[in-house]
């Protein structure tokens, strides 16, 4: 942790909806003009998509079947940890792109699948925001969690976040249900030993639950949509929190437990800019004052 470089978090797994907290945070630095590196997890994958083919038919010619983007063993973890200490203890660090599709990849001149060169961030920076898997990532040799200033959770429950991952894979990348289905079995394992201890780290988890039958996520035909759904948001340390003024904000909304309120789906975007905003400008604030 750095008061002087701080460190912005949001871990989730694949299908999860990160992304959609990432565009809530591109509006927040854009409206505190809030100057940020930006650092995306898929960057940080041991292999490229070809290379990742390869080392999963290895694996299970070796009978390791839970071989995944999940686990230690397919990203670059330590070196996370290192770029994070980098930042805080600088204020810049190498970061590349993971290009995901043609789209992507085309300025580049590259392949979809591949990594863009490393290249130094800007040296005037306000903070660093890194979006992924392993943003609070623990293991006995490696530590990522513990150079994060603000860790933020997002997690879907479990078949709301199938049925997310199957209509993205489906619909945007292209791949049969069968090839979805597999993915999400291979990943399981990993899916239980790393990505979910993480969430007891985070300072705020945000956990969409759907209020229609989601009960067999592999017939699901859309997605349950916001208004279909509620929000439950768990503070690490309630101490600091305003939940009047949250319940007051957040209309149709309720505290569940002394640290957790629920708030209607539609309402997700509100809070996430009601309860982030205060505390990227504390971390603005306390890097002002270093």
């Amino acid at each position: 942790m750095s008061a002087k470089h701080p460190i912005v978090a949001v871990t989730g797994s694949s299908g999860a909806g990160t992304t959609t907290v990432m565009r809530s945070f591109d509006h927040m630095f854009r409206r505190e003009k809030i100057k940020a590196a930006i650092i995306e997890g898929d960057s940080l994958h041991r292999y490229d998509r070809a290379a990742m083919r390869a080392a999963m038919k290895d694996a299970e010619e070796r009978g390791e079947r839970n071989f995944s983007h999940f686990g230690p063993d397919a990203n670059l973890l330590d070196e996370l940890a290192a770029t994070f200490k980098q930042y805080g203890a600088t204020g810049q660090c190498r970061i590349r792109k993971y290009l995901h599709d043609p789209a992507e990849a085309a300025p580049y001149r590259q392949d979809p699948g591949t990594f863009t060169a490393w290249a130094e961030t800007d040296a005037d920076t306000d903070m660093l925001f890194y979006e992924g898997l392993h943003g609070a990532y623990v293991s006995e040799t490696t530590n990522v969690a513990q150079h994060v200033d603000l860790l933020i959770g997002v997690v879907p429950i479990i078949n709301l976040e199938w049925i997310q991952k199957l209509h993205r894979d489906k619909s945007v990348r292209g791949y049969s249900q069968e090839a979805v289905v597999d993915v999400i079995l291979r990943r399981m394992p990993d899916y239980v030993n790393y990505i979910c201890p993480q969430f007891s780290r985070t300072h705020v988890n945000f956990q969409r639950v759907p209020t229609v039958d989601t009960s067999n996520p592999f017939i699901a035909r859309d997605i349950p949509s916001s208004d279909e759904s509620m929000v439950i948001i768990r503070f690490t340390d309630p101490h600091g929190i305003d939940f009047p003024y949250l319940l007051s904000m957040l209309q149709g909304s309720w505290m569940t437990r002394p640290n957790s309120l629920c708030a209607p789906g539609g309402k997700m975007g509100l809070a996430l800019q009601l309860i982030l905003t205060p505390m990227i400008l504390r971390l603005k604030d306390m890097k002002r004052r270093a």
